[in-house]
């Protein structure tokens, strides 16, 4: 047996576990606090102060994995192009609220901005630089493939903004976006090896494995109680790494599937809000985004944790069936 992908899980693994505690006190020497906003649970008030900007921890974890791997699996770069410049916009954001003070960070269009313009590169390099087309693996088909065509980069635009943005709003509780996440990383490895197994062999499953490595180190000061949250820096940067991993894969269509926590977490804010305004302030939920709810209505922080952890196993099980 090939014991070649826990190399970079490893690497990845002990940069992050030991890079973690002098982040933390830096952090905390810097007063890099999060700012807990009033509207949230009021359980999560004695957050405050937490040292935030972990996403850094996650990030240089990939970095230092994936750079041992870069000359001979050349398409770990886009994906970690894409992964650093949604972590760029997420560390900015991040900067503004917790050094410069003003709690509402970036504002919508700049942020927005910056995602197209990472979208927009991304999506540029795959049509002029690789030959990997535009189609994508219909689930459960077993080999049928969808040929986007024309509609091949608008449909990138939808997948990484809208896979960027759940995962944004699934980072909310000590260790949920992380606990998620790696889960969904280990699916696109095992998709990865697969491939390489069956002679169609994609060559990106080092950065995968420097995910799921960094993600499992970064967990052990995550959890509840965290020592340190990942920020916008983190949850951005591990939503551009899932989609873009899933568009090389061809796997994008799968991402409902093995991300559906991110979805059911950008739904539930999306209803919300329009319950909210068509019935003139009623609500649909106690609060959104759900893991929230489930708060409100008596769950602890962990069990919510758990169970959203236990149904994205379950969905990426599913998904290795589907492929």
């Amino acid at each position: 047996m090939n014991y070649s992908i826990v190399k970079p899980v490893l690497i990845a693994f002990f940069v992050s576990v030991i890079l973690s505690p002098v982040m933390i006190r830096y952090l905390h020497k810097l007063k890099f606090g999060q700012f807990i906003r009033g509207e949230g649970p009021e359980s999560h008030l004695k957050k405050s102060g937490t040292p935030t900007m972990g996403g850094l921890i996650i990030l240089l974890g990939i970095v230092v994995a994936s750079l041992f791997y870069v000359k001979d699996y050349p398409l770990v770069i886009p994906i970690l192009f894409v992964t650093l410049g949604f972590g760029f916009i997420g560390f900015i954001d991040d900067y503004i609220k917790v050094v410069m003070k003003r709690n509402l960070g970036l504002r919508a269009w700049q942020k927005m901005l910056g995602q197209i313009l990472v979208t927009g590169i991304f999506a540029y390099y795959l049509i002029n630089y690789t030959n990997m087309g535009t189609s994508m693996l219909i689930p459960f088909t077993h080999g049928k493939y969808l040929d986007l065509g024309i509609f091949f980069v608008p449909g990138i635009f939808v997948i990484l903004l809208g896979t960027v943005n759940g995962a944004n709003f699934t980072d909310g509780l000590d260790g949920l976006a992380s606990s998620v996440t790696v889960l969904i990383a280990t699916f696109f490895t095992v998709a990865a090896v697969g491939m390489g197994i069956s002679g169609n062999d994609p060559g990106i499953w080092p950065i995968s494995c420097a995910t799921v490595g960094s993600l499992l180190g970064f967990l052990v000061f995550n959890v509840y109680p965290a020592r340190v949250f990942m920020g916008d820096t983190g949850s951005l940067a591990l939503g551009g790494f899932v989609a873009a991993t899933a568009v090389m894969l061809h796997l994008p269509l799968f991402i409902p599937i093995v991300a559906f926590i991110y979805m059911i977490e950008v739904l539930s804010v999306m209803l919300q809000v329009s319950y909210f305004k068509a019935t003139k302030g009623k609500r649909l939920f106690k609060m959104a985004p759900i893991h929230h709810h489930f708060e409100l209505s008596g769950w602890p922080e962990t069990k919510v944790v758990a169970i959203f952890a236990i149904i994205t196993a379950v969905c990426c099980l599913i998904g290795l069936v589907a492929i």
